[in-house]
């Protein structure tokens, strides 16, 4: 519910510099109204793990990992449970403009202190988390989890040489997909389930393909039809990457193998920001890939000379993978969710700085003058087309993305932070 206040002086001057701002774009042919009701609209996925830095909901001794999951530093206001993080986001959707929803992954299990392993869990461990979300009437994304657990250790699960491992961590695929399927209906939104696996080596493999094999058969076996789930609801995902701690020469689950899977599974492809190349941004891939695919997953995070998933900021790659789904015209076939995790700021500010610097991308991305720029292109006018697009990059944005916030009642500007210390004042420095 957004509850924020702006004084009619404030307003005026906003409704100026707009009013100014919209005569420019409207020179190029860009409605800036429509831009904004556009930005608006397109669902942006809150991830609950920046909250408790991935730690989650379950009982383990020890500490485990098994999937180069780490988020660094110690700021203090960490959330310890579900009521915690669940007020932490609730605290992002009031200062966040646009349509939210909540991502969770499967170790956020709330099953009230008893036992409740991965492969047996039920929509009932998460039926606080529906209420919540029913509450705050977002839509609700869920993830397997298929790491931090004793029978991850090794690194392997669903392309473990062990029959009985590979087979526990299928039926947790499956069970996870009921729980998606559960929430899309409840919460009468679809619900995107996202397949990641931390399988790999961490130094030469003398044999890459027998953990392929288990691998196409183990997805076979969790998406059978015979399960009865309903794909309306359940919409599930598989997300790829180049390396990861302990996996640095071999990743089972490539980018090349997931692109195949994919199409030939009927499932939807996740591309994550930071899951490739340190030199290799994702914005070329994907007008490649939607030739062939109806829709893409994309993750929005932010690596720094590897997948260390810094908290977003609006920065050249972000914009260009927006401008990238706007240019093509295909922001529909995108669906948008974050992942990153930073402990060394304060975590509800992450969340808010990420969410704000995505939802700034997508109105950038929606008021670029694509029609001129192309018909410059067609014409061969490449340098005036280039000259364009430099002359973008210093439009009056910021008057448009002021009157976004101010008609979805968020604050303008950094009017959000003080919002942010009193909630850190009051919450966060009591846990």
């Amino acid at each position: 519910m957004r509850d924020h206040i702006f004084h009619s002086a404030d307003e005026a001057k906003l409704d100026g510099r707009y009013a100014d701002a919209k005569s420019l774009y409207a020179g190029y042919g860009v409605d800036t109204d429509a831009a904004v009701d556009a930005a608006l609209n397109v669902p942006v996925s809150l991830h609950c793990w920046q909250a408790d830095d991935v730690r989650g909901l379950e009982s383990h001794e020890g500490d485990l990992d098994g999937g180069g999951i780490m988020a660094t530093g110690g700021y203090p206001g960490r959330a310890r449970n579900g009521d915690e993080i669940r007020r932490d986001l609730s605290k992002v959707i009031n200062l966040v403009p646009g349509v939210l929803r909540a991502n969770i992954h499967a170790l956020y299990a709330e099953s009230g202190g008893k036992r409740v392993d991965r492969d047996a869990l039920t929509v009932e461990q998460f039926e606080r988390w529906i209420d919540w979300a029913a509450g705050e009437n977002i839509g609700m994304d869920f993830n397997s989890t298929y790491f931090a657990h004793p029978m991850a250790e090794d690194g392997y699960t669903l392309s473990h040489p062990d029959q009985s491992v590979r087979d526990f961590w299928i039926r947790h695929g499956i069970a996870c997909r009921r729980i998606a399927e559960e929430i899309g209906r409840r919460l009468d939104k679809p619900c995107y389930l996202n397949h990641w696996i931390p399988d790999g080596a961490k130094d030469s493999p003398s044999d890459r393909w027998s953990p392929r094999a288990r691998l196409v058969d183990s997805y076979d076996r969790i998406m059978d039809v015979s399960h009865g789930i309903d794909r309306a609801w359940c919409i599930d995902a598989v997300e790829s990457k180049l390396f990861g701690l302990g996996s640095e020469d071999y990743v089972v689950g490539s980018f090349e193998f997931y692109s195949a899977l994919s199409l030939t599974r009927g499932l939807l492809l996740c591309l994550d920001m930071g899951h490739f190349h340190p030199t290799e941004t994702i914005h070329d891939k994907i007008s490649a890939l939607l030739q062939f695919h109806d829709r893409l997953l994309m993750h929005v995070s932010r690596p720094i000379r590897w997948d260390s998933d810094h908290v977003v900021i609006f920065n050249d790659d972000l914009r260009a993978v927006f401008l990238e789904w706007a240019r093509g015209r295909a922001l529909d076939r995108a669906v948008v969710a974050m992942d990153f995790f930073d402990a060394s700021i304060n975590r509800t500010a992450a969340y808010i700085i990420g969410a704000r610097a995505t939802r700034k991308a997508i109105l950038y991305a929606l008021l670029d003058p694509v029609d001129t720029l192309q018909e410059l292109e067609s014409q061969g006018k490449n340098a005036q087309k280039l000259a364009l697009m430099e002359e973008w990059k210093t439009m009056p944005f910021d008057a448009v993305w002021d009157t976004l916030c101010v008609r979805d009642g968020v604050p303008t500007g950094a009017a959000w932070l003080s919002d942010v210390e009193q909630y850190e004042k009051e919450v966060l420095k009591s846990r």
